[in-house]
């Protein structure tokens, strides 16, 4: 199984290599594979983050947009699913600050309806999901970012410390309190 699973990883990275330098030199075709196998990553992450569909798919095709417009200048020594991930991360934050003069509405973010379909649609429909994102919603942004980086993201601490310019403990420290929290939001001890 292990085997399978670094042999699986190592067929990935190669993927992406190669679909990097296509895309690099104006292939269509790999800018289509790459929206294919991070699409749904990167709306629940953003769907984490923002907890509204719209704003969510929003952000991702907004990603997308200047993803492929990057073609001629793009340089990504690194791995791909990161750096679509950090765009999605700073686009995040760029809504969430837009959004700080005035209240986020939830419960105009539940009602919001995706178009999308299929197996998108349900992820980010799903009731779980909505109470799962409105708990994390309740986080102050710090933890919500950490957790979703971190369970979303699979990014490890030490690159979300690099990310966010602060310590691995500080890290670590808002993702304790932020579980905590969630966990008491879920369980209803925390005033909703």
């Amino acid at each position: 199984m292990i085997v399978l699973k670094a042999k699986f990883g190592n067929w990935r990275m190669i993927e992406d290599e190669l679909l990097k330098w296509r895309f690099k030199h104006g292939s269509k075709d790999a800018l289509r594979r790459i929206y294919e196998k991070y699409l749904n990553h990167l709306l629940t992450f953003a769907m984490a983050l923002l907890n509204d569909a719209g704003r969510a798919e929003d952000v991702v095709h907004d990603v997308f947009v200047s993803f492929a417009g990057s073609a001629k200048d793009f340089k990504l020594g690194g791995n791909l699913k990161s750096y679509l991930t950090t765009c999605v991360i700073n686009r995040a934050r760029d809504r969430i600050r837009a959004n700080r003069r005035g209240p986020i509405q939830l419960d105009a973010a539940e009602s919001v309806s995706s178009n999308l379909n299929g197996p998108d649609h349900v992820i980010i429909s799903s009731e779980e999901s909505r109470k799962l994102n409105h708990a994390l919603a309740q986080l102050p942004d710090e933890q919500r970012q950490v957790i979703a980086l971190h369970l979303k993201g699979e990014m490890t601490f030490s690159q979300i410390a690099k990310l966010h310019n602060v310590s691995v403990n500080t890290v670590q420290g808002r993702y304790r309190y932020g579980l905590n929290k969630l966990r008491s939001v879920l369980n209803g001890e925390v005033e909703k």
